[in-house]
């Protein structure tokens, strides 16, 4: 509304009227307010306001009226144990006295909070690339200055701080589909079915996300492998899915049977669609690398059943174990021949955040897509580009990991020692951890063949499952909450990852320094006799 000559809102002056004529008539003027109702004006004197505390109303956003299927996700590695976990910590910090002195979060695979140091050539390219006034100090070397003014080419206004393509950085990409086809032995990579992602989870869930669809017994199935990294089952929450279990065989190193694939699969048509394969290799949280057959076996199954796979393949640089190698399941589909290369649809995913680089927080990773029909290729972009794009930093990260220096550069010693040095001490501590489990009475732990944790089996005698289910815990949570609380070690029950019926784990990752993974382990050990004694 316009204002009146008078300076008053035309609403006002017809008010005024009203006012004067119902004075007139010797009635009290009524204003436009409903009963009940307080109008606010900020002329009235505070203590004039009363605020009656008992009337707010209603909360629009409750329990019950929010999004169900966000209520239904469960992330069991940041879940009650690890809020516990940080309750004690206050606790600690204000002298509150415990049987030790310090909380031990083996629950998340987060390198460099457990003390890995940074890979010193990526850090170096990631400062240039976010102060480039730096690309004229001494102290950088050549190679590092030489990457990242390539990448801050790629950047709007050559800063780190504009918004990139939603696909992500053209160089980077370009760079992502080098390193595809020298990993893979020369199979062919194209940067245009290169996506950079927030991490690797950013990019599984935008996948998910497009292929989920339909209704009853139409909607969509997502097969994932028990025990599963929980991203999976939370996504599948979140869209309200239908998850479809497939049991890794633990009496057989958690190998990937084809068999127990079939099975769940002619199950799960009884009540919904499958029509997604996900792949963990390296396992998370079991530790196994898939050898070639197995590999081939999963693609042909893939194949004659039209699923779409997913490689999770963010541990491709964590294999320890001799005899073991890791495989692309790019590579291994391309040498199945044409009949397999040109028509089974693959997802495939890497990160920045773990492997040697433990770079979690960059939140970098990248994920190739192959054999997507073109129009779904549109959509795909079209979902990603309503985030904008991925953390610019952490496309630069991912870049360094694609793009390391090599032989006759002068920054290749350096990081080539490095990178040595945090693989081969994940190694030993993955032995070290299989050898000292395996001598504690009532824990196996199968071979850690690849990734960060270790997922023992733990048995729990009848009293203790019964003392669970009277706390309403899942006795592997009662298990965890107690090792928690006696000895400050947060690892998280095996529940959370889903396991065969009866049987109990926990998953405890390997980052902790040697000499404070032994003092874990002991610890474990010690809780773990004494839990058996209280309760056999």
């Amino acid at each position: 509304c316009g204002r009146g000559p008078g300076g008053c809102r035309g609403g006002r002056t017809d008010m005024a009227l009203r006012c004067a004529a119902s004075l007139a008539a010797g009635r009290q003027p009524r204003g436009p307010r409903r009963e009940g109702a307080m109008r606010w004006s900020s002329a009235a004197k505070p203590s004039a306001v009363k605020i009656n505390e008992k009337a707010s109303r209603e909360k629009i956003l409750t329990l019950e009226s929010m999004n169900p299927q966000v209520k239904a996700v469960e992330y069991a590695v940041r879940g009650p144990i690890v809020l516990k976990a940080g309750e004690i910590e206050k606790e600690l910090r204000k002298g509150i006295k415990k049987p030790f002195t310090e909380v031990i979060k083996a629950n998340i695979g987060d390198a460099h909070a457990m003390g890995q140091r940074p890979i010193t050539f990526l850090r170096q390219v990631v400062a240039l690339c976010t102060y480039p006034n730096l690309l004229d100090s001494p102290s950088f070397p050549e190679d590092a200055k030489k990457r990242a003014r390539r990448i801050l080419q790629g950047c709007g206004g050559n800063s780190l701080g504009s918004y990139t393509a939603s696909q992500g950085i053209n160089c980077i990409r370009e760079d992502v589909a080098s390193y595809i086809e020298r990993r893979d032995g020369g199979v062919p990579a194209d940067p245009d079915n290169i996506y950079l992602t927030t991490g690797a989870s950013d990019g599984i869930s935008a996948i998910l996300k497009i292929l989920i669809s339909g209704g009853g017994k139409s909607r969509t199935g997502v097969m994932i492998p028990i025990p599963q990294y929980p991203l999976y089952s939370a996504a599948i929450s979140e869209l309200d899915a239908i998850q479809v279990n497939y049991y890794l065989d633990e009496e057989n190193c958690w190998a990937l049977n084809v068999n127990e694939l079939r099975r769940a699969l002619n199950e799960a048509k009884a009540y919904c669609n499958p029509k997604v394969l996900c792949i963990i290799n390296p396992g998370n949280p079991t530790g196994q690398v898939q050898n070639r057959k197995c590999i081939e076996d999963v693609i042909h199954f893939a194949w004659e059943e039209k699923l779409f796979l997913l490689a999770d393949e963010v541990y491709q640089d964590n294999v320890y174990s001799e005899g073991c190698q890791f495989h692309s399941f790019k590579k291994i589909l391309y040498e199945m021949g044409p009949e397999y290369y040109n028509n089974v649809e693959l997802a495939s995913f890497h990160s920045t955040s773990k492997g040697y680089m433990g770079e979690c927080g960059y939140r970098g990773g990248y994920m190739e897509v192959i054999n997507l029909h073109p129009e779904i290729k549109g959509q795909l972009v079209k979902l990603l580009s309503v985030r904008l794009c991925p953390p610019v930093s952490g496309q630069a990260a991912m870049d360094i990991v694609v793009n390391p220096p090599v032989p006759g550069e002068e920054s290749y010693a350096q990081f080539i020692k490095e990178k040595e040095s945090v693989l081969n001490n994940l190694a030993k501590k993955a032995k070290l951890t299989e050898d000292m489990f395996n001598k504690i009475p009532g824990i196996h732990c199968n071979p850690l063949q690849g990734a960060m944790y270790a997922f023992p089996r733990i048995f729990i005698p009848s009293k203790a499952i019964e003392e669970a289910k009277a706390h309403k815990m899942a006795p592997d949570m009662f298990y965890c909450m107690k090792l928690l609380e006696e000895t400050g070690i947060c690892v998280v029950p095996g529940s959370g990852f889903g396991q065969r019926e009866g049987t109990y784990h926990f998953r405890m990752t390997i980052l902790p320094p040697v000499e404070k993974l032994k003092i874990l382990l002991e610890k474990v050990k010690d809780f773990h006799i004494k839990f058996l004694e209280k309760y056999a």
